[in-house]
């Protein structure tokens, strides 16, 4: 046995696979603990000889960003081993996911908690930004919670870094319902503003308790986003029409935010108009979104141990089969399908690390991509 591997089968040896709570098609991923402390951690087995071309390229990026990101507000990535044909993540435990919470009836949000899950969102995702990394599949149940309230970012199999402005990214990323126009219209050079439209999403979402723009289609995605925000005008935004995949989706009137928001507060509104602004170039940023009056205004945000929760159940580890096209939100002998929203397909060619390669879209704890 060489040195590399002898240090391979140490980070082995300190974690201890239990339960297993879901499987797709190419993963599988387990309740464990650390052996030396009884910790809970989550395993995921990631089945590389699976892939004829080598490794899953979103796992490469899941690693890639997981080791350089370290946030309160983000995932904790432990370790990574090897074991057989399999690469294994040590990711911390998290019980639940913002998508559970939104959807579970018995529960009462106030205004300051959804000004504290607004406010760990921003965090984590200004940490990112400020590391020129874009996460590019932001939605509720890719913002997974901790036992003790914290919202964390996860799910880095579509990140990227945008560090080159020119550099030509793929349109195809962000789940339909969260995705910004821009990319439903084919743009190829965006930036962080992209997550930014995916916030206003999960904002509006937690402030309805339903998704605030479901399309059905890409087409009727926008429609969707037509019908509730108005079709956009060339003072609204320049230049649009001259995207790649443009085409006009029919006449709509601005409706005013409060008719449906009829609760929410004068700068909820405005933050929330700011993260939907149709010109990438006028929505907010993440640095300026938690400077924002919203965030210093009467509710404050409550505290993160005081935030509703799910009664507690055995383990929730979202993670998602696309090749069936169903989410497993739930674990245990109880695994339950959500209707789909989840994009199918495989996506184009984009340049990670100098390399270039087609590659489908695999399996983690939401959509990956290229």
């Amino acid at each position: 046995m060489d040195v590399v591997e002898r240090a391979n089968a140490e980070r082995q040896r300190k974690w201890v696979k239990d339960q297993k709570v879901g499987e797709g098609a190419y993963a599988v991923v387990y309740r464990g603990r650390e052996r030396s402390t009884g910790r809970k951690i989550a395993i995921k087995k990631i089945k590389v000889g699976q892939f004829k071309d080598g490794l899953d390229m979103s796992a490469i990026r899941e690693v890639k960003y997981l080791r350089e990101l370290k946030h309160q507000n983000v995932i904790d990535l432990l370790d990574v081993f090897s074991s057989k044909q399999n690469l294994n993540l040590v990711l911390e435990f998290l019980d639940t996911d913002l998508e559970q919470v939104i959807k579970d009836r018995s529960l009462v949000f106030l205004p300051a908690d959804i000004k504290a899950w607004m406010a760990m969102t921003f965090r984590g995702l200004e940490f990112c930004h400020r590391n020129w990394i874009l996460h590019r599949d932001l939605k509720p149940n890719n913002l997974l919670i901790s036992a003790d309230g914290q919202l964390k970012l996860a799910d880095f199999g579509l990140a990227r870094d945008f560090a080159d402005p020119g550099y030509k990214m793929t349109c195809q990323v962000i789940t339909r319902w969260y995705r910004p126009p821009e990319l439903l219209f084919g743009c190829r050079y965006y930036s962080s503003a992209v997550d930014i439209w995916s916030v206003g999403c999960i904002f509006a979402e937690l402030m309805l308790r339903t998704p605030y723009l479901p399309g059905e289609t890409d087409m009727d995605q926008l429609k969707t986003i037509f019908r509730a925000l108005g079709t956009p005008t060339e003072d609204d935004w320049p230049g649009h029409t001259k995207l790649p995949d443009y085409v006009p989706v029919g006449q709509f009137p601005k409706t005013p935010l409060r008719d449906l928001f009829t609760a929410a507060s004068a700068d909820a509104l405005n933050l929330l108009t700011r993260c939907l602004a149709y010109d990438p170039k006028k929505r907010i940023n993440a640095k300026d979104a938690l400077h924002h009056p919203y965030f210093f205004a009467m509710p404050y945000p409550s505290h993160h141990s005081k935030l509703p929760k799910p009664a507690q159940k055995e383990s929730n580890i979202p993670l998602e089969e696309v090749d069936g096209n169903v989410d497993f939100s739930g674990v245990g002998p109880g695994v339950k399908a959500n209707p789909p929203n989840r994009l199918k397909r495989k996506f184009s060619s984009d340049e990670i690390g100098g390399e270039t390669r087609s590659i489908a879209r695999k399996l983690d704890f939401g959509q990956k991509g290229s």
